[in-house]
């Protein structure tokens, strides 16, 4: 029952997202309202948005429905928060992004859950604009854990319900017995044929029960006079209201047009029938209420009895009416307001250059405001009305890279589709470049056109008096250097070596962070960001990042600066810097973050950023041992990293599965691994990853007596300076130092090792230098032995990294310590899951999706998700492929 989902939703209060999805006329408002109801009655606080057709242009509007009440009273946001909202929603000049106006408007609701739970409403989501969808979309990615519930209301084939990750639940048609009860409720008088005639040709729709009836004379209702042949279904159900609309006169009909037309504040208080021009306004008004058609509400606008009147209203018209009406409009829009475009857009007949022309300043403006999906939109009827094919190409190009700015990636990709049938100016070749590397890089998983197209996009902007189409350069450098580091392309590196000074100094110190960092790499990367201003900070987001993840720096300070400030092009760099850092910070309590990531690129259409959140993941089971694990993440990236030549990728996973092999101690298996990508004793220039690896390879090197390679190796770093790279590298350099060094100085080589500044983040590797120091310290019978080895079993227990935990209760056991394990065992046992959590993990168990488990208990996938993200640290679990023996108790 649908009405049990919602009250399931709403008891639960917890993050929970229900988006009901069906025809026009099923009933979906209906739900919405009762929802309401029902929350409001257990003391919600509730916000409701309402998307409407004319409104898909506006940005920020649909939002400043939802969460105005809040901003007038709220106490405790931040400056930057309350400016980003309030420029968002028209009250003060500012040009703030998407994802700053999420982070405020989330702020504002963890404000409100604290006096009460929200219920946020949001219907018709099919037409609410751009920017308030996707603020709506980041609230419901973040929401989980608070006392919040978001329903969604929207038409099937709606963009909101391929971009939200909730899975939509059907609102299908009512059973034969409940139409039939719905029927008689409302017609109790309605004659046997016709009763059964509505009944078979409504099909359930509950808008066509109660509208069809009306269509029929009294006699016919009462079974006096014969039905008509075809009763319309469905969408012919628009066509019952272009019948009604056709009974009504030329002033009605045109006055209904208009305010099918106009909507918005600045259509409020009565002001469109201005546009009419005629002083029988009101009066034509009483007998379209009359007729109940529409009528007006509190604020003036006209309010339409079901969406489909609008509809139809506007379907109904004719050509040069709808012009007309668009005109009048316009007309009565301020000069300056981008609606009025929108409106002469609408009314042109033939191409215009000059409107196209202030469409596409009006676009541009959007854009540097924070609205680059509305610009894309306005960029797109430019073109449409571009007298010149050139402009059209030009203009949609435009579209293409706003849109991808605006996180619309999938419209960019079609775009470039679209554009790669035409003829490209040469003048915005390099636009188009970029455009078409963005769709490909991020969305194909497809590297080919980085190396083909930007190398000489990168010649045509650089060349002197070139329009560098505000900042290209560095974007279209970064996205070149991206496809270098992932593929290893040659033409690539050689394009970006030739251009190394046409880029800022964070271009240049990300390419030689991957290239060849030397010494002080780090400590120049803090000091070029510590030196950027804001505006400077939101060109080179990406490239410090990307910087930071090649030097393996904990970067907090750099992601907790970007966090909330742009798009999710950054925000998805923000979250995989962070997804390693908690790698590699030893926070593997956050590993599930990963997947949840993952599936958030997908649903975006960032496939490339899903396949490195895999990944990333892919290195906490590494470190637990989870081979089984390990395998299903390699099948679901390592095919796609394969078709997309993504050495990055591929050699990755070549040292997870050595990684993998320490912790099970096949030292010879990891041993060939991790030679495959950096041979003893030598370490050429290139990624610095390689130069990390010293301390896997000394250590398989050393397990397997091989230690003339290992010395070998480390005088290869030594030689390379790699210890210098970063804190990191220093620690990870001195640990394999201390590995192979000679009994004699052994123990001073290991504190050393624990000496070298920072070492205490790394809990991991500090973890395993702890181990193999306290098995040094037994096997000789020195003291410390047991200090040393207890506290890397603290540690690998609290990583649940059991092998390696293992191994520790191995060594104290042979120096006398008996280890106790914790009251039930390893990890908890299943009776510390919810009843909820308990039926998920069955059932995903069984070898179920995500999508297959939310059907089954009336879930989307993505709550299934945040199920599972809770339930696998409470087994003690990091994959799916272990939930049947943990839930047996094994």
């Amino acid at each position: 029952m649908l009405t049990a989902a919602l009250v399931q939703a709403v008891d639960g209060a917890s993050g929970s997202t229900v988006l009901l999805r069906g025809e026009a006329g099923v009933g979906k408002s209906t739900l919405v309202a009762w929802v309401q109801r029902a929350a409001r009655e257990r003391g919600f606080t509730v916000l409701r948005a309402v998307g409407t057709e004319a409104e898909t242009d506006l940005a920020f509007g649909a939002l400043h429905q939802a969460v105005w009440s809040l901003l007038q009273r709220s106490g405790a946001l931040s400056g930057h928060q309350r400016e980003a909202l309030e420029s968002a929603l028209g009250v003060r000049s500012g040009t703030p992004s998407g994802f700053a106006v999420g982070a405020a408007a989330l702020a504002l609701l963890e404000e409100a859950v604290r006096t009460a739970p929200v219920l946020l409403l949001l219907d018709d989501l099919h037409w609410i604009d751009s920017s308030s969808a996707t603020v709506f979309a980041f609230l419901h990615r973040r929401c989980a854990g608070l006392p919040m519930v978001i329903v969604g209301a929207t038409r099937p084939g709606g963009p909101a319900a391929q971009a939200w990750s909730a899975e939509a639940v059907d609102v299908r048609a009512l059973p034969r017995t409940d139409a039939a009860l719905l029927l008689g409720a409302c017609y109790p008088e309605l004659a046997a044929p016709a009763r059964d005639r509505v009944l078979t040709e409504a099909a359930g729709n509950p808008l066509a029960l109660v509208e069809l009836p009306r269509q029929l004379a009294a006699a016919q209702q009462r079974g006096a006079a014969p039905l008509p042949d075809r009763l319309p279904l469905g969408r012919k159900l628009e066509r019952i209201f272009a019948e009604r609309l056709g009974t009504v006169t030329p002033d009605v009909g045109r006055l209904l047009l208009l305010g099918a037309l106009a909507t918005g504040p600045d259509f409020s208080s009565g002001a469109w029938p201005r546009a009419l021009a005629d002083e029988n306004a009101r009066e034509i008004l009483e007998r379209i209420e009359a007729d109940g058609l529409a009528r007006l509400d509190t604020a003036g606008q006209l309010v339409f009895r079901h969406p489909l009147v609008r509809t139809a209203v506007v379907s109904t018209a004719s050509d040069t009416a709808r012009r007309e009406a668009h005109r009048a409009l316009s007309e009565a829009l301020a000069p300056d307001d981008p609606r009025r475009l929108v409106h002469e857009a609408s009314a042109a007949l033939l191409p215009d250059g000059d409107l196209a022309h202030r469409l596409q300043e009006a676009g541009r403006d959007l854009a540097r405001r924070g609205g680059d999906a509305e610009g894309a939109l306005l960029l797109e009827r430019a073109a449409a009305l571009s007298p010149s094919s050139c402009d059209r190409v030009r203009r949609l190009t435009w579209a293409a890279v706003m849109s991808a700015r605006g996180g619309q990636l999938r419209h960019t990709a079609a775009l470039v589709e679209e554009l790669k049938a035409s003829t490209v100016p040469q003048d915005v070749t390099p636009l188009f470049s970029y455009a078409v590397v963005y769709a490909d890089q991020s969305h194909h998983i497809d590297f080919e056109s980085s190396a083909a197209l930007l190398p000489a996009a990168l010649d045509a902007l650089t060349a002197p008096g070139a329009d560098t189409f505000g900042g290209l350069v560095e974007q279209a450098y970064f996205k070149l250097l991206l496809a270098a580091t992932y593929t290893d392309d040659p033409w690539a590196w050689r394009a970006l070596e030739r251009h190394r000074e046409d880029v800022s100094e964070a271009g240049r110190l990300c390419l030689r962070a991957w290239t060849d960092p030397g010494p002080d790499a780090a400590a120049t990367l803090r000091a070029v960001a510590e030196g950027m201003t804001e505006e400077q900070e939101a060109g080179a987001a990406w490239l410090l990042l990307w910087t930071a993840s090649a030097l393996e720096c904990p970067g907090g300070d750099l992601w907790q600066r970007f966090s909330g400030l742009h798009g999710y092009a950054t925000q998805g760099s923000v979250a995989k810097a962070k997804c390693h850092q908690d790698f590699l910070l030893g926070h593997w309590d956050q590993a599930a973050v990963c997947l949840r990531e993952a599936e958030i690129a997908d649903e975006l259409g960032y496939h490339t950023n899903a396949l490195m959140f895999r990944q990333y993941y892919a290195h906490f089971l590494a470190g637990r041992g989870d081979e089984a694990g390990l395998r299903e993440i390699e099948q679901a990236i390592r095919p796609t990293a394969t078709r997309a030549r993504m050495r990055y990728v591929l050699e990755r996973l070549t040292h997870l599965h050595g990684l993998a092999a320490l912790a099970h101690r096949r030292y010879e298996e990891a041993y060939a691994h991790f030679c495959a990508l950096t041979p003893p004793g030598r370490l050429p220039s290139g990624p610095p990853w390689h130069h990390a690896l010293v301390f896997d390879l000394v250590t398989a090197a050393v397990h397997t007596g091989r230690h003339e390679e290992a010395r070998a190796h480390i005088a290869a770093g030594r030689t390379a300076r790699s210890a210098e790279i970063s804190g990191r590298h220093a620690f990870l350099f001195v640990a394999a130092t201390a590995l192979a060094a000679e009994d004699d100085e052994a123990d001073a080589a290991y504190r050393a090792a624990y000496a070298v500044p920072g070492a205490e983040q790394w809990v991991f590797d500090l973890a395993r230098l702890r181990l193999a120091h306290g098995s040094w310290l037994r096997r000789r019978h020195r003291p410390g032995a047991r200090d040393t080895l207890r506290a890397a079993h603290h540690v690998f227990r609290r990583l649940r990294a059991a092998p390696w935990a293992q191994r520790c209760e191995e060594e104290l056991r042979a120096a006398g310590d008996p280890v106790a394990l914790p009251p039930g065992g390893p990890a908890a046992e299943p009776s510390s899951l919810t009843g909820q959590e308990l039926r998920i993990a069955r059932l995903a168990a069984t070898g179920l999706t995500n999508k297959e488990i939310g059907r089954q208990l009336q879930l989307s996938p993505r709550t299934v998700a945040a199920h599972l993200y809770k339930i696998f640290p409470k087994l003690g679990i990091t994959s799916r492929a272990a939930l049947a023996h943990a839930l047996d108790g094994g």
